[in-house]
């Protein structure tokens, strides 16, 4: 891979009946786990002028005998093991890759986990491998509206006709291991074989693989990456990986293979010492943000930021990045290294990639829901941020990009999750905040939420809503009450399904 190619807010319209379809799509999703999910929904703001929009969320299919095929494959996907059931395992994965004839092993790969960034760098990634002709397969999860957002070929989800194919190409070899396995195989171990089979088929030139939790033992880690990436890893899933952040990176590392390039975000000290550990038992070569590689300058710009990063070939001036954050500049970064390692910058050679080419890649990169704007007077803004980490880091982002002088906070979360971190996280950014609830079956009761958040914010500060529309509408109240021109907005966050929701019910699902 040593030779490289040569290279020289309008307000959105709701829809006639939001709350049908939000309803509609709602229905369909109660099997999901929304703490596993990433907003996948494409986006029209807090982008560069770099050409049309990928990636955007497919609308159901308009010919009914493809939409009824598409209903059918997803209701059989549905009796499987949803991704809150879990087995510590890739025996029956491995099975299904051994009758379907090994198909991750048709095309290169980077595989990336890692507790927050891990899809904004997916995307990052994705977006550069393109910009140098390279066909890409990206493999994300869950869904937020279309089983078939899962499955990217070159930046799009692949058609709902492609989707029923290849699922009804290895059913046949699915129903085969199932018979011989004491545990059928789960939604997402089928959903992981269909991704592997159609990057095969496609074929694609590189795969881009986000794990769906944790590493060693997740459904995708039967794949051999040539570059394992880890972003930040911090308290999450903590039940299920780990209490510190070095027992959850004992898992990540999992990924690690030998002769692999690491390309390793900042850590803590704790989950840095794993990963290297790791990378000497396989004999893999590290590469590790701030000192092989890093962000050297960054400076607030109208819809993002320009950087100035330090890949392992060289430095790359006056890149434009239409994302808002001082962690999405890392991403940058991150993304940035796994690219020049997958070129065997580094490693075969140290020369920089085309510059013009970079800046073209990063300035068309999208992260919805990651500081997405979808409304305006006020402004609302949408953020995935889940644990204390995530809300560290959305809410430096927000004072940093945003001038808000009235900033209402619209807060539904999970079971299970840190919701004190991230409500203290978010306190001194917010005025007021709005309770609610998604719709999930996993969701904390807004009550359960409520009484954590007076602690935190005071009994003045905090309105509970419990349906998310009326709580929408309670914050841009809120937000409007100093008038027009005050700087009011509304942050939406603390769950990716209620952002998810939230996006369905402004209209830009």
């Amino acid at each position: 891979m040593s030779d490289l190619p040569p290279h020289d807010d309008d307000r959105p319209t709701a829809p006639a009946d939001p709350s049908a379809a939000f309803e509609d799509i709602v229905g369909a999703e109660t099997d999901r786990d929304p703490d596993l999910a990433v907003i996948e929904a494409g986006s029209r703001t807090l982008r560069a002028q770099a050409g049309p929009p990928q990636g955007d969320i497919p609308a159901r299919p308009t010919d009914p005998e493809v939409d009824k095929a598409l209903r059918e494959v997803e209701t059989e996907l549905a009796g499987r093991w949803g991704e809150t059931k879990l087995e510590p395992s890739v025996r029956r994965i491995a099975a299904l890759m051994d009758v379907l004839g090994e198909p991750q092993r048709a095309y290169p790969s980077i595989h990336i986990t890692g507790t927050n960034g891990k899809t904004s760098t997916a995307r990052m990634i994705e977006a550069l491998l393109a910009a140098f002709d390279l066909r890409t397969g990206r493999y994300t999860s869950p869904h937020v509206q279309s089983i078939t957002e899962r499955i990217s070929l070159d930046g799009a989800p692949i058609a709902a006709e492609r989707f029923v194919e290849t699922y009804q190409d290895i059913k046949p070899y699915v129903d085969m291991v199932d018979a011989r396995e004491e545990y059928r195989l789960s939604f997402f171990e089928v959903l992981t074989g269909m991704a592997y089979a159609a990057f095969a088929d496609a074929p694609v030139d590189v795969a881009v693989v986000e794990v769906g939790m944790g590493g060693s033992w997740d459904a995708t880690n039967v794949l051999d990456g040539s570059v394992a990436v880890l972003t930040p890893i911090d308290l999450d899933h903590t039940d299920r990986l780990g209490s510190t952040p070095g027992e959850i990176a004992t898992e990540k590392s999992g990924i690690i293979k030998p002769g692999a390039t690491v390309v390793m975000a900042q850590q803590p000290v704790d989950a840095a010492q794993v990963i290297l550990k790791k990378a000497v038992e396989v004999d893999a070569t590290v590469a590790r943000e701030g000192l092989e590689f890093g962000v050297v300058a960054r400076r607030v710009a109208v819809g993002g930021q320009l950087l100035t990063l330090r890949g392992l070939g060289g430095e790359y001036e006056e890149v434009f990045l239409p994302l808002h954050g001082e962690h999405q500049a890392h991403n940058a970064s991150v993304a940035l290294a796994a690219v020049e390692a997958f070129f065997g910058i580094g490693s075969q050679h140290a020369r920089p990639l085309d510059i013009d080419t970079i800046r073209k890649a990063f300035a068309s990169v999208t992260s919805p829901g990651r500081l997405e704007v979808v409304r305006r007077s006020p402004t609302v803004v949408l953020d995935a941020a889940h644990n204390p980490a995530g809300a560290r880091a959305a809410a430096a982002a927000i004072s940093e990009a945003f001038d808000f002088s009235n900033l209402i906070g619209v807060v539904g979360a999970s079971d299970g999750k840190d919701m004190r971190g991230l409500l203290e996280a978010f306190e001194p950014i917010f005025a007021e905040v709005v309770i609610t609830q998604n719709t999930s079956h996993r969701a904390m009761s807004a009550d359960d939420l409520a009484a954590i958040a007076v602690e935190v914010f005071g009994d003045e500060r905090v309105q509970v809503e419990p349906r998310l529309p009326d709580a929408l509408e309670a914050a841009i109240t809120l937000a409007e009450e100093e008038g027009e021109f005050s700087g009011g907005g509304v942050l939406v966050t603390g769950s990716v399904i209620t952002v998810g929701e939230a996006r369905l019910l402004l209209g830009r699902g």
